[in-house]
């Protein structure tokens, strides 16, 4: 009569409770116990669903309204998801609809606010309306001259650069759903631009990561992204020569 083997425990058990990583997932002779296999199968699928997922405008442009500044929807070149998926470049690239309702638009701004869908459209439809509550009142108490908010679909991040140089946007925050691991497929990244124009590459910017309710909370990333805002006006620039000096941490 064989014997089935019992779970064994492991020594790192104690450390999962300061991580959502996969760490002491135990043992059932050579393999993972059943249970975690199960976790892994759920986490990859709610990833998956997560990249292929799309904004929920209607609930996203009714949410942003209540912040008192236009909404305009936008999209990139690439035409369908699968598209967008294996044409980077498209995702890049305005549409020419899109570039000539931003100019209808365009003025004398300080800054220009878009969300995007990125690879977790199911981050910003969760997230983007807490974000944004949490980063404009600081803007608006600095007097900032706002560029109506952004939805952009099936966007990356270089984007922005188009957007917010149609708008005459002197400053451009995009906030994107971003590439889903299997224990974050709600997690948004902010990624600042001085002077956002056709051409920058990743260097340009700054990028603050991880915006979700179990990564870095919506109070302490719109601390970050303010705190940059203010240095790249200071100084004229951002990307690698502008840092985060702030001394804040996630919670």
């Amino acid at each position: 009569m064989d014997l089935i083997p019992l779970k064994t425990s492991d020594s790192w058990e104690s450390l999962k409770a300061f991580t959502a990583a996969r760490i002491a997932l135990g043992r059932v002779g050579d393999s993972i116990p059943l249970s975690e296999s199960l976790e892994f199968k759920l986490a990859h699928a709610h990833a998956r669903d997560a990249v292929y997922s799309t904004l929920d405008q209607e609930l996203l442009t009714e949410g942003l309204q209540h912040f008192g500044l236009p909404v305009i929807q936008v999209k990139s070149k690439a035409k369908t998801r699968e598209q967008y998926l294996q044409r980077p470049d498209l995702g890049r690239l305005p549409e020419d609809s899109s570039v000539q309702l931003l100019k209808s638009q365009s003025a004398d701004y300080d800054v220009s606010i878009i969300l995007a869908d990125g690879l977790s459209a199911n981050a910003i439809n969760k997230n983007g309306i807490p974000l944004i509550g949490a980063l404009l009142p600081l803007f608006k108490g600095m007097g900032y001259r706002l560029a109506p908010l952004c939805l952009a679909a099936q966007a990356r991040v270089a984007l922005s650069d188009h957007i917010s140089n149609a708008l005459q946007a002197k400053l451009c925050v995009m906030l994107i759903g971003e590439r889903p691991g299997l224990s974050s497929a709600d997690s948004i990244g902010a990624y600042l631009t001085y002077q956002p124009r056709p051409g920058l590459t990743d260097e340009s910017r700054n990028c603050v990561s991880n915006i979700r309710p179990a990564g870095l909370s919506f109070e302490l990333a719109a601390g970050k992204i303010f705190y940059l805002t203010q240095e790249a006006f200071r100084r004229k620039l951002s990307g690698v020569s502008l840092k985060d000096n702030t001394g804040l941490i996630s919670e």
